[in-house]
């Protein structure tokens, strides 16, 4: 049973993941699968295309490139071979710069830059272990945007081989990338439009004016 729906309890290796079917989207780390189903919403999907563009414009003719989930990360523990990596992860959006580490599956090892846009379904797992995997991976620097909250915090590697502290930038804020000098993103551009609330009448404005209009409820 290679599958994770039929053995929840067992972990899994890169060579199992290869056998699953294409239409389902999975994540391992450290053995442990995680289903990456439902399919992201609309606001998420419009974020991951924003910020794609912006690093993707901004790399042309460079040596670093920028990817777009479904992207397989092959995250390995030493020189193992593929087949026994544990840990496989799908960022939404990845910046490399060495590509002597890509072939036709993906990336053995660790991108420079990692962006995770939260769903609900991933945030716990996005904002706290994969925050752990990257950082002992050797991700440079590591975003994870709140759809929600529109909010992005951002990770940044230090000469002591950790990340510090994590920085926060509101929906209004222009990120300077710390890893390409002169790329600046303007996170107004990035987040959709934030919805219009609909301002409604208290229910004591509400009874009050009705008390002294009767008709106005007619």
């Amino acid at each position: 049973m290679n599958h994770p729906k039929e053995n929840p309890q067992r972990k899994f290796t890169y060579a199992d993941y290869l056998t699953w079917p294409e239409d389902e989207r999975w994540e391992l780390i450290d053995g442990e699968p995680f289903d990456m189903t439902p399919a992201p919403s609309v606001d998420h999907q419009f974020i991951v295309g924003r910020l794609h563009r912006f690093f993707d414009e901004f790399l042309e003719g460079k040596t670093c490139h920028a990817y777009v989930a479904p992207f397989d990360v092959r995250v390995p523990k030493g020189d193992e071979a593929d087949g026994e990596i544990d840990t496989v992860v799908q960022p939404d959006v990845v910046v490399i710069c060495d590509e002597d580490h890509l072939d036709q599956r993906g990336l053995r090892g660790a991108p420079d830059l990692a962006v995770e846009v939260l769903s609900p379904s991933t945030a716990s797992k996005d904002q706290i272990r994969k925050r752990r995997l990257y950082e002992r991976s050797g991700v440079k620097e590591f975003w994870v945007v709140h759809p929600t909250d529109r909010m992005v915090m951002i990770s940044r590697r230090t000469t002591r081989g950790v990340f510090g502290k994590t920085e926060y930038f509101e929906a209004d804020a222009k990120i300077k990338v710390g890893l390409f000098p002169g790329l600046v993103i303007d996170l107004n551009r990035v987040f959709p439009p934030a919805p219009k609330r609909e301002v409604r009448e208290s229910p004591r404005k509400y009874l009050a004016r009705k008390t002294s209009n009767p008709s106005a409820s007619r």
